[in-house]
C-alpha cells in the first residue's frame, strides 16, 4: 500500500511491511497526540490559578462566616464562593471569541480547523516553509541546453525532446517544460519520423530513463537522468559532431558546469545517447553503458515576485523564516539569495543525523536552510525549536510534510495539498503565497 506502478514491470521482493517501512513510519507519528501549544498550557495555568485560589478562600470563608452565622449557613456561602471562582464558563468564552476570529479569517479566504491555532498563528515566533511553490512559482521552466563546454546547442534539445516525448510513464514538470520548448523550436516532424523501439523505465535508484528509437536509418538509445549516474555510464563526449574519449579533466569540467547552474538557480539534467545497438535482442539497465554524453538542460523554478518583500515583512514583524527542503543546498543558496533570506550557512539532511538534539538547537540559531532532508528530519527540527521555546509555524502542503504539521504549534496547508496534509493542518489557505499568511498575521 502506498505504492504506483508508473510504467515498465518488475519482480518485487517485500523486505518490510506496515509500520517498519518509511511509508509507515511517517503515519505513525501522525497517530501520536498532537503536542500541547503554549496557548493550552496558559488556558490550563490560569484554570489551575482560580482553583488554587477556591482551595485557599472556601476554609477563610467558612471560618469568617462560622461566627455569625449557623455552620450550614456558613458551608453553603462558602460553596456558592468556590462555584463563582470555578471557571466553567471560561471554555465557553474563549471558544465564542475564537470563533468569531474564526469567521473573520474565513472572509479573507482562510479556513481555520482548530480554533486554538488562531492564538498561536499569532503568537508564532519562526515559521518554517518549503522551497517549492511557496519562494518559488512552482512552473518548471526549460532555460538552458548546453553542450558539454557549455555552449548552446540545439542538438541537446533535440535528444531530450526525443527522450521526454516518446517516454510512456507520468510526464512530470519537466517532461512538459522539454517539450514545450523543442515544439517552439520547431521539432513537430520529429513525432513522425521518430518511432519507439523499447523503453527502459526510470527508477530512483538509477535515476535515469532511456528510450530507443528508429527514424529509419538506424536505431539510436537516448537517456537522461541526474548528472553523477549519466557520467556513471559515459565513456564517450560529443562537441559539435566529434566524439572523443572521457577524460578526468572533461569529467571535472563537466561537474563544474554542473555546479555552476546550480548555483545559478538552475535543476540540471544530463542527456547522453548510443548508436551501437544493433546487437542488443532485449533492452535493459545492462544496455545502458559505454554512452556518448551530449550536454545539459537546465530547468528554472523561478522565485515569486512578491517573495522577497513577504520575507522582509515577515521579519520586521518579529517572524523568522527557516526553509526546509529536500532540493539540493545550490539550487536552494540561490533562490534563497534572490528573496533576501540568509544563506551562509545550510545544513543537510546527512548532517543532521549525525548530530544530537543539542548540537542541533545550536545550529537552529544561526542557520536558516536546511537542504536534502527527508519528513522524519524535517519533522525532527520542528520539535527541537519548539523545545527551544519558540512557537513554530509550518506551511506544507505534501505527503513529506504531514509530520511536521501535525508536531508545529500550528501547521498551515493549502486547499490543493494532499489529503494527508490538509488533515494534518490546523489552518488551510486558499491562495499559496507568503503574502497570504501576513496580511492574516496583521488582521488578526
Amino acid at each position: 500500500m502506498g505504492t504506483n506502478v508508473s510504467s515498465g514491470t518488475a519482480k518485487a521482493v517485500v523486505i518490510k511491511t506496515a509500520d517498519s517501512t518509511y511509508f509507515g513510519k511517517v503515519a505513525k507519528t501522525l497517530t501520536n497526540a498532537k503536542p500541547k501549544t503554549a496557548f493550552q498550557k496558559g488556558i490550563e495555568n490560569i484554570s489551575r490559578l482560580l482553583i488554587r485560589f477556591m482551595i485557599v478562600l472556601i476554609p477563610i470563608v467558612f471560618i469568617l462566616n462560622a461566627w455569625k452565622h449557623e455552620p450550614i449557613t456558613a458551608f453553603t456561602f462558602a460553596v456558592a464562593i468556590a462555584i463563582c471562582i470555578t471557571p466553567l464558563l471560561l471554555p465557553v468564552i474563549l471558544s465564542s471569541s475564537l470563533s468569531k476570529g474564526a469567521v473573520r479569517m474565513s472572509k479573507k479566504k482562510t479556513i481555520v480547523k482548530k480554533l486554538d491555532s488562531i492564538q498561536n498563528f499569532g503568537a508564532m515566533n519562526i515559521l518554517c516553509t518549503d522551497k517549492t511553490g511557496t519562494l518559488t512559482e512552482d512552473k518548471i521552466v526549460l532555460e538552458k541546453y548546453l553542450d558539454i563546454n557549455g555552449e548552446e546547442d540545439l542538438r541537446i534539445l533535440k535528444h531530450a525532446f526525443l527522450n521526454a516525448y516518446f517516454q510512456t510513464g507520468l510526464k512530470g514538470n519537466m517532461d512538459e517544460a522539454v517539450i514545450n520548448r523543442g515544439l517552439e523550436n520547431g521539432m513537430k516532424d520529429f513525432k513522425k519520423i521518430y518511432k519507439k523501439v523499447d523503453e527502459i523505465p526510470f527508477d530512483f535508484s538509477r535515476r535515469r530513463l532511456s528510450v530507443i528509437l528508429d527514424d529509419g536509418q538506424k536505431k539510436q538509445m537516448i537517456t537522461k537522468g541526474a548528472v553523477e549516474e549519466i557520467l556513471e555510464i559515459c565513456t564517450l563526449v560529443d562537441y559539435k559532431g566529434k566524439v572523443s574519449r572521457i577524460t578526468k579533466d572533461i569529467k571535472n569540467n563537466i561537474k563544474a558546469i554542473s555546479k555552476k547552474m546550480n548555483e545559478e538557480g538552475l535543476r540540471v539534467v544530463a542527456v547522453c545517447q548510443k548508436n551501437d545497438i544493433l546487437n542488443i535482442k532485449q533492452f535493459d539497465v545492462n544496455a545502458e553503458k559505454n554512452m556518448v554524453l551530449m550536454g545539459f538542460i537546465g530547468f528554472l523554478d523561478p522565485p515569486k515576485e512578491t517573495a522577497k518583500e513577504s520575507i522582509e515583512k515577515l521579519n520586521k514583524a518579529g517572524i523568522r523564516v527557516i526553509v526546509l527542503t529536500g532540493d539540493n543546498s545550490e539550487v536552494t543558496r540561490c533562490i534563497c539569495n534572490k528573496v533576501g533570506i540568509n544563506s551562509k550557512q545550510i545544513v543537510t539532511g546527512e548532517q543532521i543525523d549525525k548530530l544530537t538534539d543539542i548540537a542541533l538547537r545550536k545550529h537552529l540559531r544561526n542557520t536558516n536552510i536546511f537542504t536534502k532532508l527527508s519528513p522524519i528530519q524535517k519533522g525532527r527540527i520542528v520539535r527541537v525549536l519548539r523545545e527551544a521555546g519558540n512557537t513554530v509555524g509550518y506551511m506544507g502542503d505534501g505527503i513529506n510534510d504531514s509530520p511536521s504539521l501535525s508536531g508545529s504549534d500550528v501547521g498551515v496547508s493549502v486547499d490543493t495539498a494532499v489529503d494527508i496534509a490538509k488533515e494534518s493542518a490546523d489552518i488551510i489557505l486558499l491562495e499559496k503565497d507568503l503574502n497570504v499568511l501576513l496580511d492574516r498575521s496583521y488582521r488578526r
